[in-house]
């Protein structure tokens, strides 16, 4: 399936400023633009939100310093060391999201300190601080901040939905995990472009990306199965619906299938991804808004846990 530029594909910009000033008329606004970029494309990019440029620019300067560390140093921190995998540097190859096509990338998983013996709960891995200077501090600084921007995002979605804005709030304050991603440039082209990130949908509910100009994110378009690459908006968080989300709405908000090419470009790319996963005892069922009388749910209630571990299954070949 090629990239097809013809058709008018496009991912909403939406600004939030006039819902963190308390602007009510403006929120209702951005609820009514939210509804409409859930149900299509599933994607959108947010701009106006409250994380500021110095620390937005300081984490990519960490995330780059890390990458550039000797091969045996990120392996040390392999997240095959960590309990249940959850935490760590994942080499270029760990990762198989789309058949035979094995991500190109290296990635470093993250998320708040939890007591092991679950599904992606587990303690950190760190470099030392003489190896990396301020990684972990800048890290730990700005899942703080994106957690709580994400917080915002799932009480907007709650009000697109017509919903209490507080409804996912249990959810949204789960222990959610948190990718620094490098895609290495230079890989040789083919007819078939080679996959950064095979085509996938997100396990979880939302998703908030951080990326950088270089490109490379494509998004898949259901009704002509054509890709289409999203655009680098200065400022902007990319945001996608995930697989609970769309479980929760009866399929009105949809987890939109996308992928990222290696880059063309003579640099690498990296971004920063937030993965809301949530609380693991979280039952998935349909939301009260979203099913009419005499309707029958799509989706069968699951578990937040039983949903990813199914996920996890697929991605790594065993459940972590």
């Amino acid at each position: 399936m090629a990239v097809d530029h013809s058709i008018n594909f496009i991912i909403p910009v939406v600004d939030i400023s006039g819902y963190l000033a308390g602007d009510l008329p403006r929120t209702t606004a951005i609820a009514n633009e939210l509804n409409a970029a859930c149900r299509a494309p599933g994607f959108f990019q947010v701009v106006g939100h409250d994380i500021p440029t110095e620390l937005r620019t300081r984490l990519f300067d960490k995330v780059i310093q890390f990458y550039e560390l000797p091969t045996a140093k990120k392996s040390a921190l392999s997240h095959t060391l960590s309990v249940n995998g959850a935490r760590g540097y994942e080499a270029v190859g760990e990762v198989t999201l789309e058949g035979d096509f094995v991500d190109q990338k290296e990635g470093f998983m993250i998320g708040p300190e939890t007591p092991p013996g679950r599904l992606l709960h587990g303690s950190n891995l760190w470099p030392e601080e003489s190896d990396s200077p301020g990684f972990r501090s800048t890290m730990e600084e700005y899942f703080t901040s994106v957690r709580s921007l994400s917080v915002k995002m799932f009480r907007l979605l709650a009000l697109s939905l017509g919903l209490d804005e507080y409804y996912f709030d249990a959810f949204a304050n789960g222990p959610d995990s948190q990718k620094l991603a490098q895609y290495p440039r230079g890989i040789a082209k083919s007819a078939e472009p080679s996959r950064g990130t095979g085509a996938h949908t997100d396990f979880g509910a939302m998703t908030l990306l951080l990326q950088d100009n270089i490109g490379g994110l494509e998004v898949f378009h259901r009704p002509t199965s054509t890709w289409h690459p999203v655009p680098y908006v200065e400022d902007a968080y990319i945001i996608n619906i995930g697989d609970m989300m769309e479980r929760w709405t009866n399929g009105r908000y949809m987890s939109t299938m996308h992928r990222v090419i290696t880059p063309a470009s003579n640099n690498d790319r990296y971004s920063v991804v937030l993965f809301n996963e949530g609380v693991l005892d979280q039952v998935i069922e349909c939301i009260p808004t979203c099913i009419e009388p005499g309707e029958v749910p799509l989706y069968q209630p699951i578990t937040a846990e039983a949903h990813l571990r199914k996920r996890y299954e697929t991605m790594y070949g065993e459940a972590e």
